[in-house]
């Protein structure tokens, strides 16, 4: 009987840290913009706060890391082409990068832009919304500039 109470708590545990994941559905905390393929300025950049009161690595779980919002910080709405589509974030803190793509898949990045600075490179993008977070990876808030490009980090 134990066991069969600690399989129903471990199961009870998992589906509920998947159903707190992030809510795509919220408006964005900084906006949004709709871009076509070959948009200028590349890179469109925005100022975002990063960080949040929520674990990804434990709502997002893979190798999501930072704390983040329930609401993405930005939306994409995006019309692809022929180009690669780059996203990376700058700032003078640790912060995480976190996007749930149009066909619902989760990328997320910490280091890759070097200086603890996120990056992801999406080669041939969908068309669609991609929804944004920029996390804190040892909690807190850091000013930081999301840049999304065609041309590179």
């Amino acid at each position: 009987m134990k066991s069969l109470l600690a399989v129903a708590a471990a199961s009870a545990a998992f589906f509920a840290a998947d159903a707190s994941a992030q809510n795509f559905s919220l408006n964005p905390n900084f906006g949004s913009v709709s871009l076509t393929a070959g948009f200028t300025p590349d890179p469109y950049t925005v100022q975002i706060l990063s960080g949040g009161n929520i674990d990804s690595s434990m709502t997002i779980g893979g190798n999501c890391r930072g704390t983040i919002t329930d609401a993405p910080d930005f939306r994409l709405n995006y019309q692809a082409g022929s180009f690669d589509l780059f996203f990376s974030a700058i700032s003078g803190g640790d912060t995480t990068l976190i996007i749930n793509a149009p066909d619902g898949s989760w990328h997320c990045d910490d280091d890759s832009g070097g200086n603890l600075n996120p990056a992801i490179q999406f080669y041939g993008p969908m068309s669609g919304q991609y929804d944004i977070w920029i996390g804190s990876y040892s909690g807190g808030n850091h000013n930081a500039t999301l840049r999304i490009s065609e041309l590179g980090f």
